[in-house]
């Protein structure tokens, strides 16, 4: 027997509030079951790391460091943001609060000229017996050697631009990444600023914090006879041509 058009209107009523009931659930598992949430670096970690990023020239094109540095505040972490030409005394500064023991992770960034000078920061520290965590280069703009190393050192600089890759010099100790981001529409003074160069940065500023908590490679004091070299030295990476 046909079933009248009120049975079947019903059955199709009936079966909508199955498939809203079923998709109800559905959302209330989502909402229910926790998101992956990347870790945010601990309290005593940020508590005593410090970052420093090196603006450039004239101190106003490099203006997306303070970006990088008020999201960094944000999460709890200590930055300074100053001229390229304050390394030296910053370094002084690093090395007075490392020694004291407020500070134990060390990271630094720079962009431009900023980034140029970060090899001469941690050669100073370095020689001041204090260890570089971390330390971001964006677009150094002069033929750069990292003689002296931090435990990493990432140049992110625009191939088929003004920037150049950082050489390692003989002997270097600790890890040198050479990333060519050429292609990808960014330019020399925009690197700074651009929204996924920012994560990244941030990123490799949470992991740095994150690997904090193992102890770091020690430092040898000016004049101290070197030390047995490692096993493994990590080698430079290659850039991308």
């Amino acid at each position: 027997m046909r079933p009248n058009g009120r049975h079947t209107a019903g059955t199709s009523q009936l079966s909508a509030l199955r498939v809203w009931a079923m998709g109800l659930l559905l959302l209330s598992a989502v909402a229910i079951s926790p998101a992956p949430v990347r870790a945010a670096p601990s309290q005593a970690a940020t508590a005593t790391t410090h970052v420093y990023l090196l603006r450039g020239v004239l101190n106003i094109f490099s203006l997306g460091l303070d970006t990088i540095g008020a999201r960094l505040q944000a999460q709890g972490i200590p930055v300074t943001v100053a001229n390229f030409v304050s390394w030296s005394s910053l370094a002084d500064e690093a090395a007075t609060a490392y020694k004291a023991g407020r500070l134990k992770t060390i990271i630094l960034v720079g962009h431009s000229s900023g980034a140029t000078a970060l090899p001469d920061m941690i050669a100073k520290l370095n020689q001041l017996g204090v260890p570089v965590k971390l330390a971001i280069g964006l677009d150094s703009v002069f033929k750069t050697k990292l003689s002296t190393g931090a435990e990493r050192y990432i140049n992110i600089y625009i191939g088929d631009g003004p920037g150049e890759p950082v050489r390692a010099a003989a002997g270097l100790r600790g890890r040198l990444d050479n990333v060519d981001v050429r292609g990808s529409g960014l330019g020399h003074i925009s690197i700074d600023k651009n929204e996924a160069i920012q994560r990244r940065v941030i990123a490799e500023i949470d992991a740095a914090i994150a690997r904090s908590r193992a102890p770091a490679a020690p430092v040898a004091e000016p004049g101290a006879p070197a030390g047995p070299r490692p096993a493994r030295s990590a080698a430079a990476v290659p850039a991308r041509n």
